[in-house]
């Protein structure tokens, strides 16, 4: 199934700041050397999966240095997860299950790989598997990043119309990190289905703050400002919105919203 997700932001981040920055002074020299060297071709795939922009050829590069890493040293676990994150860009969501499947079969206590393996799971509606994966993330206290499974599980209630169980995640999420653009964006989401306005468009201003050039932050901070009865705002934000990005979806939202104003 061909459904790109972009897990690389957050997971490859945990992933290849520390594995790529720490081996890097240490890499083998010599040609011959380095093509035996199963870190060394683990390192020079992330290279190309962190490649601003990665086209499927850098892609493909990337995913074809992870499989020769594997075919070096068979239980290579980081290079099995990197293989996952490889496939999830291409949309190739199969393959990119059956890596992560394979990296928690070899490493269960690696679970970075759990949470990526979630979003999978959600992105195939296996919704029980996904939220299985969540959950279990999230009990392992020595995971530095657990506001992604709290915020996984926050969009899965969302969807499900759970409004005050995401809630409850999306703020735990927030707790572990009050940086997190998209939980207070997620956030904005829920408190509006609550009928809160205010507590929406105040999380939306937060989350627009904190990433000023996400015009999806922007537009629903629009679109609450319309229900409030603050048209000026919203046009304001509206026409920035169209002025800033390219994106054909979010510029008919927007030029709809506008519409509705005149």
């Amino acid at each position: 199934m061909k459904m790109k997700l972009n897990l690389v932001g957050w997971a490859l981040a945990a992933l290849s700041g520390l594995a790529f920055l720490a081996s890097c002074s240490s890499l083998p020299t010599g040609q011959n050397k380095n093509e035996k060297d199963p870190r060394y071709q683990y390192n020079l795939g992330l290279v190309y999966l962190n490649s601003r922009g990665a086209e499927e050829a850098t892609l493909d590069r990337a995913i074809s240095l992870f499989l020769k890493a594997v075919s070096l040293e068979a239980k290579y676990y980081l290079a099995y997860n990197a293989l996952g994150l490889a496939y999830s860009m291409k949309g190739d969501l199969g393959p990119a299950a059956k890596f992560f499947e394979k990296c928690i079969e070899i490493n269960p206590g690696f679970t970075e790989a759990r949470n990526n393996l979630g979003s999978i799971y959600e992105a195939l509606g296996f919704v029980d598997k996904a939220e299985a994966e969540y959950k279990k993330a999230l009990v392992d206290e020595t995971y530095v990043s657990r506001q992604l499974p709290l915020y996984n599980l926050a969009r899965l209630a969302y969807r499900q119309d759970k409004w005050d169980q995401a809630l409850e995640y999306v703020g735990r999420a927030l707790r572990f990190d009050t940086r997190m653009a998209m939980a207070h964006n997620l956030k904005g989401l829920v408190l509006e289905k609550k009928e809160d306005l205010e507590g929406a468009m105040a999380s939306y201003e937060k989350a627009g703050r904190l990433v000023p050039d996400d015009m999806n932050f922007k537009l629903n901070l629009a679109l609450a400002l319309i229900k409030a009865g603050k048209a000026g705002q919203a046009r304001e934000i509206l026409e920035m919105v169209l002025q800033k990005t390219e994106n054909s979806e979010l510029r008919q939202k927007a030029s709809e919203a506008l519409k509705q104003l005149k």
